[in-house]
């Protein structure tokens, strides 16, 4: 099973910002549109 450090819920503007920025920070992420 995978795991990640940050699960977003709606990939609207701010959401694929947090995406973008957990992933910069090195986080593993999910975007659950």
């Amino acid at each position: 099973m995978r795991s990640f450090d940050v699960i977003i819920i709606g990939g609207g503007p701010g959401g694929y910002v947090a995406a973008i920025r957990a992933a910069q920070l090195g986080k593993k992420v999910a975007v659950v549109e």
